[in-house]
């Protein structure tokens, strides 16, 4: 438990099967509170409505209150999250939704407080529901060209001509559409990420902020996220890759150069940082498909929010020079497996397109040290923060995706076949112990844990990017039951897709490159040759590069070209390759 729900007058009780078993024991509704340690509106919700007598006194009485860290309980954030953190929760003692808010203010809480005490004292049980996400399966559909043209649609449709960015409100950099759209609307592509480094980009500490409350990227919240970055890094560097230009190379630079100082916790990439700033507006979530939409209505707060008061000092505001003598904020630094993935994937891609060493050198580092200290027999434990006891869950989709494909990524990039023998352990326990075999989909975890966490969930964006990694793993293991298992993820949801917004156009890549086989180029010579080197900056962020691959008839020295399943002779030049792709891709 963070040290700011510590210090509220709440009698706080850890997420666990012992809070509801008091719950059921005591015929009392819990009120769960969904908080992280980066956001900065949980934190003022616990210095005002969580530490005021009255309020805490009509919390204690009447609910089982639990505090929940959303990043290292990620099940129980898409289970119960009102739309933003913080999110205020109350459900029966078995878990079932009542009603929820997000952030509510001192005189909002009492309020919400009263309503639900009355709602459980006339109607109980009758009163909860279940999250659809959790009642239906998704629409499964046929796996078709159909899904890529739909997303791609999406991007003009909402794509903001006057700001940069996709949508008309809030500005979040959606690194993934980014990438979407550098090979459908690439334009687009390079304008959001024009405003990100301006807008989002921390020129003095380096990083990028987590989103801007302004459809003209104003109003910034400063918290700094290491999936964020990561995912962020990746996206400029494949813009990199593309133009050349250097005003996409130096964002991921300064990024990086933020990650392996103030984000490495001496053995991996930390977590995140905290805003160290007085909160503008209740915390909003990243836009996400499979929300509560049409379940049990949130609680409206009564609390004008802007009218909360904080002592925290407004870091960013101050000019560099004050900065340098100011403490900065503070560093949660528990290593994720999935945010160490997405780390890894982004920094070994820079590598491949710069040569820079530090970025892999430092990927290596947090890859090694995923594998050695949270995998076990390819179920991976999300997350190890180094002084604790805290216990964490396993076998969770997000890590075993995101793991997967930075595996495949340092495969391609360092030929090391140690990452290949990893990446098919943890496929194989994906594949084992997270598929659904009635949908074909992945669920998020184990079926298993107190509330709702017994009832499947199956997120499509998740299974999109286990999709995509288990594509590359395909081709380069030449193994079709981890296509066939890809081609199963996608379909699952694919009678849906012409729903689906720009936000999770990771779905429409991983089944675009189903349909239609991505580049291949299989390069008969050792990584970090000039050959395969070159075959890295094919400017084709979808490809898959095989280094060391050997075939018979084809010489050491050279590469082949792989379009739609056909092989091109082999080439022995950087300059050969370059001119093959371009004849066999026009």
């Amino acid at each position: 438990m963070n040290e700011s729900a510590e210090e509220t007058k709440v009698e706080w009780r850890e997420w666990g099967e012992a809070a509801f078993e008091e719950a059921r024991e005591t015929d009392t509704p819990v009120l769960l509170s969904l908080s992280a340690t980066w956001c900065s509106w949980c934190h003022e919700m616990d210095r005002e409505a969580y530490s005021n007598p009255m309020v805490a006194a009509n919390v204690n009485d009447s609910f089982v209150p639990v505090r929940v860290d959303i990043d290292r309980q990620p099940r129980v954030r898409e289970r119960y999250n009102m739309g933003g953190f913080p999110s205020t929760v109350f459900c029966t003692p078995d878990g079932d939704l009542l009603t929820g808010a997000t952030y509510l203010g001192t005189d909002g809480m009492r309020q919400v407080v009263q309503r639900v005490r009355d709602l459980w004292s006339h109607k109980g049980e009758d009163a909860a529901r279940v999250p659809r996400s959790l009642r239906d399966d998704p629409p499964a559909g046929e796996l078709s060209p159909e899904i890529e043209r739909l997303v791609a649609g999406q991007l003009g449709d909402k794509f903001d001509d006057q700001f940069g960015g996709w949508g008309d409100s809030e500005k979040f950099p959606l690194p993934r559409t980014v990438e979407f759209a550098l090979k459908r609307e690439r334009e687009q592509a390079l304008g959001t990420l024009q405003a990100v480094s301006q807008y989002l980009g921390d020129d003095y500490d380096g990083g990028f902020f987590r989103f801007a409350e302004g459809r003209d990227w104003t109003e910034v919240h400063h918290e700094k996220l290491l999936s964020t970055n990561a995912a962020l890094v990746r996206a400029f560097a494949n813009a990199y890759l593309y133009t050349g230009d250097d005003d996409y190379r130096d964002p991921a630079e300064r990024a990086i150069e933020y990650l392996t100082t103030t984000l490495w916790n001496g053995d991996a990439f930390a977590g995140s940082q905290a805003p160290g700033d007085s909160p503008d507006a209740p915390e909003s979530d990243s836009p996400s498909v499979g929300e509560t939409e049409g379940e049990p209505e949130a609680v409206a707060d009564t609390t004008d929010a802007d009218s909360a008061e904080t002592d925290d000092p407004d870091y960013y505001g101050l000019a560099p020079s004050d900065r340098e003598a100011a403490d900065a904020p503070a560093v949660d630094p528990t290593a994720f497996a999935d945010w160490n993935a997405m780390a890894a994937d982004a920094l070994l891609t820079y590598h491949a397109y710069t040569d820079d060493e530090r970025a892999r050198n430092y990927a290596e580092r947090a890859l090694d040290y995923v594998l050695t200290e949270l995998v076990e027999d390819g179920e991976i434990a999300h997350f190890d923060d180094g002084e604790t006891d805290d216990e964490s869950e396993s076998g969770l989709l997000a890590d075993h995706a995101h793991l997967l494909g930075a595996l495949t990524t340092a495969r391609q990039v360092t030929g090391d076949e140690r990452y290949l023998a990893a990446a098919r352990e943890v496929a194989d326990y994906a594949l084992d112990e997270l598929r659904d075999e009635e949908s074909t989909a992945f669920v998020d975890g184990p079926r298993e844990g107190p509330g709702l966490l017994d009832r499947s969930m199956r997120p499509l964006d998740h299974n999109a990017e286990i999709a995509d990694a288990l594509t590359d793993l395909a081709l380069l293991t030449g193994e079709d039951r981890y296509r066939e298992a890809a081609e199963g993820a996608v379909s699952a949801f694919a009678d849906a897709a012409d729903r689906f917004g720009v936000q999770v156009a990771s779905y429409a890549t991983a089944a675009a490159r189903l349909c239609r086989d991505p580049l291949v180029i299989e390069v008969a010579d050792d990584a970090g040759s000039d050959l395969h080197r070159a075959a890295m900056r094919i400017a084709d962020h979808e490809k898959v590069v095989i280094p060391g691959a050997e075939r018979e008839g084809v010489d050491a020295g050279s590469a082949t070209v792989v379009v739609d399943g056909e092989r091109s002779d082999p080439v022995t030049t950087p300059e050969e390759l370059s001119e093959r792709v371009a004849e066999l891709t026009e």
